[in-house]
Order: structure tokens, then sequence, then C-alpha cells
């Protein structure tokens, strides 16, 4: 058969490259960003339990209702925002689901997407699969600080949508209210849709707090926000998430999402919306991370590697440009083969393969596990 991909220039992603060499040279696995400790067994007895009593068919379209009433008391809770549980919410398979699905909804031939590179890599082929056009903003290590001017400069009569990610990966940094308030000044009045990739909004550091869409009332009214369970609740595999949007966007998701994905896993959903009944399920977070970025930071301190600590996410970017002129891809293969340690390098991520010499950790995981890796990483 004669083949014309849609996607001609995408090949397997970084993550699964750098995990299954991990996988090959016995090496510990700081690239992908998942735990190595369980979920919660309280969690996981409340799913057993809700399959039990026979949430074993299709949930709700949008979402367990129960469910969606517990994610609107948490926004009630933290920002003071109100989404209505039943118009306003849509639980889906991930987060990665909920964005694809977003731009398949609203992008078509020609539309252009202005996104922040280095950006978390379903974004660029969900824009191309449709038709869109990427344009990209470029930052750059190690502030990642966003140029307001150059992304007004790049606003056209075509932008359809902007993509942003605070906390940010695989950067870790996050955006200032002043970020926000920018771009709420440069879409105002206008037709942009906002995209609030938030799904790491419970694990930011140091007192800081996250500015979510919601919290700024005309962003609000043209933004989808997504966010992660598997995040929240150390439990990747699970492939839950949600979004909220005002009604007139989520009823045009809703439109794709009924036939792309109708519903997920139901007792899930079940499990942890009774889970949620406790906040310190989710508001602990931020404190739990933090330790574990302090400990990982702390252990490595006097090794060669230099950082600015991760203001959110569970990533720490570490400069390697003292120890080797190597490419960032090349020295990350080198770490896994030859140290036995695996991380992400993040020129994959950005325009042109933009080369910082940087490395992406994930320190969500055991303590035994991160004193090991800093043991690897002090010997270099």
């Amino acid at each position: 058969m004669n083949i014309t991909s849609k996607l001609p220039n995408v090949g397997t992603t970084i993550f699964t490259v750098m995990s299954a060499l991990a996988k090959e040279h016995h090496a510990i696995n700081l690239s992908q960003g998942f735990p190595n400790y369980p979920s919660s067994q309280k969690l996981n007895d409340l799913v057993t339990n809700a399959m039990n009593n026979g949430y074993n068919q299709y949930a709700p379209m949008a979402g367990n209702l129960e469910l969606r009433l517990a994610i609107a008391h948490k926004y009630q809770l933290l920002y003071k925002s109100t989404y209505h549980p039943e118009k306003e919410i849509t639980v889906t398979a991930g987060a990665t689901q909920a964005i694809y699905t977003i731009i398949l909804a609203f992008i078509r031939p020609n539309d252009e997407v202005i996104m922040f590179k280095p950006a978390y890599d379903c974004y660029e082929p969900a824009v191309e699969i449709n038709g869109g056009k990427t344009i990209p903003v470029q930052l750059s290590a190690p502030n990642y600080s966003v140029n307001w001017e150059e992304v007004a400069s790049k606003i056209s009569s075509q932008t359809k949508m902007i993509i942003i990610n605070s906390p940010h990966n695989p950067s870790g940094t996050i955006w200032s209210k002043n970020d926000m308030l920018q771009l709420q000044k440069l879409t105002i009045n206008t037709d942009i849709i906002i995209l609030s990739d938030e799904v790491y909004e419970h694990i930011v550091f140091d007192d800081a707090q996250h500015q979510s869409a919601c919290l700024f009332e005309d962003l609000k009214q043209r933004s989808f926000i997504c966010a992660s369970f598997g995040k929240t609740f150390h439990n990747t595999g699970w492939k839950i998430g949600y979004c909220c949007a005002p009604e007139a966007l989520m009823v045009e998701f809703r439109k794709v999402h009924q036939f792309n994905v109708f519903s997920v896993h139901h007792p899930s959903q079940k499990g942890i919306a009774d889970y949620m009944q406790d906040v310190e399920t989710y508001l602990g977070l931020n404190t739990f991370f933090q330790r574990k970025r302090d400990l990982f930071l702390s252990l490595i301190s006097e090794s060669r590697f230099k950082f600015q600590p991760s203001q959110g996410t569970y990533f720490q970017v570490l400069d390697y440009s003292e120890i080797t002129n190597e490419s960032d891809v090349d020295f990350a293969k080198r770490l896994t083969k030859e140290f036995k340690i695996a991380a992400i390098p993040l020129s994959v991520f950005n325009t042109n393969n933009q080369d910082d010499k940087v490395l992406r950790f994930c320190f969500a995981k055991t303590d035994e596990t991160l004193v090991k890796a800093a043991e690897i990483l002090n010997s270099i």
C-alpha cells in the first residue's frame, strides 16, 4: 500500500526511547514522569469498593456526577471560582486526551496556535494532524521567562488558540500573576481560545501560589483548564483527568468527546470522588514533593551539575555545561548506558532543537531511589 502519513515527522517519543534504554541497561529511570511508589491504599480500596458495588457499566458521558461535584468544590475552595458540575466539567481519559479533544474541536486547517517551547510533546502533533500551524515562542534556560512583546508580535488574524502550561513541564518553572495578566491583556476582545495545561497545579513550592487561568475573569471566559488525577494521586496508569470551561466552549468539546472516548473508567471515577471528600488528599502535595525536591538537591549539592531549584512539578532541570560539550541527547544516552541513570534531554522539545545543555530529572521517586541517583550524579 502507498500510505501518506498525516504526521510524517513524528517518531517514537523521547520518553519511550529513554525508558526503553533505561530498561535495557538496568539504569535508574528518572526520565519519564511517573512515581515508583504506590498510590494510596485507601484510594485503591475505594476503587475496588466501587467495582464491588456495581460501578462497572458506562459512566455518564461527561463523567460521574459525584466526581464532577468534587471537582467543582475544589475550584471553589482553592480559587473561589465556580464551574457548573453538569455543564462545565468533563472527565477525560487523562489530560492528554482532554488536550487533543480541545484541539480537535476547534482547530481547522491554517489556524495558528501559539505555544511556548520547550513544550510537552503532545501539543504540536495534535495541531498538525488537524491542519493547524504551530507558532512557537522559544524560552531559554535557566529562567524560561516569557518575552511578552515577542508573543504580541506573533498574534495575527489567524491566531485561534494559545497553549500555556504552568507549572511547566519540562522546565519546572511557574508563571507569575503578571504573566497571566499580560496574556489576558493580549487576548481581551479577541476570539482566541486559551488551552491551559494545569496538570501540576498542586505541586508548587516555596509558598508560591498557582496562577490558574480561572483566577482571571476574562481569561476564564476563553479558557479550557486541563488537569490530571494521575499526577495528583500518584497513579498515572489509570489515565483519568478532566477539563473545565465555560458552557459555550464545553458544548463544542463534548460534541467530539462523545465520539472519540464517550466515557472513562467508571469505578476509578467513583473511587476518586469518594477520596476527594478529604481535601488534604490534594492540599498536602506541595509539602510532600517539596521535601523530595529539597532532598534531591541537597544530595547533589556537591556535584558538577548546576541548577536553579524547581518552582513546581516533580521535575528538576540540571545544567551539565561544566561537565561536557556533548549534545543533550548524546549525553543523556551516555548517562544511561555508562552511568546507569536516565534523564530527558530538553532540546527535543525546543524550536530547531535548541540545546541549552540541560537535562530533566524526575524526583517523584522513593527516597532510596533518590539517594542512589545522587550517588551516581556526584560521581560524574
